[in-house]
């Protein structure tokens, strides 16, 4: 019985738990940090950073001397020539050999440190590379989170035409039973509202895919129980776009971090070009080895223990020695060659790299400025298709004007409001892409 109560308790705590998760509200901060926290490409950006840093390691540990042991055991039949006594003996001979030696480099023309500062900028290119993938993926997460502000308002508004069309169907339908209005008015306007509850539909499923393609950037497995926060977004219709194309683009060159990372991997080529070119100096190195071994004969008195004959038979040495290249297959040239053609390759990413961040941010610039423009012009265009619209059904009560105009003015009024809410929304998030790229964290007025 107590374990039934305490199944029953946790149950209860975990229907809570997934209770208190769909209830949460996420703000557009909470979705960028959680996209960022659980994006398979920023965590494949991670895994591959890190191995970038194991081959920093290895050039690195490229500087320390090597050292390597070898320990053998022979049988020999028939004649045989002892290695410690060098004499000859016609029958099986058992021999261990021990060897323990190793090299230390002392020059190979720069191409370990070349190879050290070469992934060390490859690490600081990958560290930005990754900071770039956070940076789109916070982009499109934002863009999508507005994309629900969106098309809450558009669903808002067919609401509301509906309503107003449902509400002038309960009039009309009185008025049509005093007899004061033909029924073909009652019939005109359910026509509307039917058209009316479709548009609202279709809203309502652009609604849902977008919580869809939110939740999926964010990894989340569903979206039910998902909600976002809505906060008070106004648009001063006297903004004003604070700096020009140029001024922008100068203070994102120098922190994005994809031009960073051009940067950085353009540098790292030009080390590979040195360590290239060191592949046509001498190589310098330091050896040494220690040496030493054991023979045993059958039947052969006076030999020597194995401890004696490991103590006897040691030997050891040390020494330089140069290895000149001359001819080898031309490889070395090649080698250069390709280098330098990388070299090249990486300054063109990284100018293709800066006039891409230029074309962005003229491209944003100029939708922003449009988008104003556009949300003026439809803030004038609301308010008079408002008092149009409220003229119209004023006279439609009294029967001055047909269904078709009445529908016509409602319908006007909507799509002038719908284009009000997109051009804002658009004018936000342009704005948005300005303010990141001038190194302003996104974020939304609430």
């Amino acid at each position: 019985m107590k374990k039934f109560l305490i199944l029953i308790f946790t149950c209860l705590l975990s229907s809570q738990g997934l209770i208190f998760s769909q209830q949460k509200v996420w703000s557009l901060e909470d979705c960028i940090k959680y996209a960022i926290e659980n994006n398979i490409k920023i965590k494949q950006q991670v895994i591959q950073t890190e191995v970038q840093k194991n081959s920093l390691d290895l050039a690195k540990l490229k500087l320390l001397p090597t050292l390597n042991g070898q320990a053998s055991h022979d049988y020999s039949f028939g004649r045989a020539l002892d290695q410690s006594t060098y004499q000859f003996f016609n029958q099986t001979l058992q021999s261990d050999y021990f060897y323990l030696g190793g090299a230390t480099p002392v020059f190979n023309g720069l191409q370990n440190y070349n190879s050290i500062q070469k992934n060390k900028y490859m690490v600081l290119s990958g560290q930005q590379d990754l900071q770039n993938i956070s940076d789109n993926v916070a982009l499109n997460v934002a863009l999508i989170y507005l994309q629900i502000l969106l098309n809450k308002e558009l669903v808002a508004a067919n609401e509301n035409q509906l309503n107003i069309t449902l509400q002038q169907i309960e009039k009309t339908r009185k008025l049509v039973d005093a007899g004061s209005v033909a029924k073909g008015n009652l019939l005109q306007i359910e026509a509307q509202a039917a058209q009316e509850e479709l548009s609202l539909i279709n809203m309502k499923n652009q609604l849902e895919t977008s919580y869809l393609t939110l939740t999926q950037l964010l990894e989340l497995k569903t979206p039910a129980g998902f909600e976002v926060v809505v906060p008070e977004i106004n648009v001063d219709p006297n903004s004003i776009i604070t700096g020009n194309i140029d001024e922008i683009y100068t203070i994102a060159e120098k922190s994005r971090p994809e031009i960073r990372s051009s940067e950085l991997m353009l540098t790292a080529s030009e080390y590979d070009l040195k360590i290239a070119k060191g592949g046509r100096s001498p190589r310098i190195s330091l050896n040494y080895s220690l040496n030493t071994r054991y023979t045993y004969l059958s039947n052969q008195p006076g030999i020597q223990s194995f401890n004696d004959q490991l103590k006897n038979n040691k030997n050891s040495g040390i020494g330089l020695s140069m290895n000149i290249p001359i001819l080898n297959g031309w490889q070395v040239n090649k080698n250069i060659s390709n280098s330098k053609l990388n070299v090249e390759n990486s300054q063109y990413t990284l100018e293709g790299t800066k006039k891409q961040l230029y074309k962005n941010i003229q491209q944003a610039y100029t939708d922003a400025v449009a988008s104003l423009k556009k949300f003026n012009v439809s803030i004038k265009a609301v308010a008079s298709t408002e008092e149009s619209f409220r003229y119209t059904e004023q006279k439609f009560n009294v029967g001055m004007v047909t269904p078709v105009d009445y529908n016509a003015a409602k319908t006007q009024l909507l799509n002038s409001q719908s284009d009000m809410s997109q051009a804002k929304y658009e004018f936000i998030f342009k704005t948005k892409v300005l303010d990141f790229y001038k190194g302003i964290p996104l974020k939304l007025n609430q």
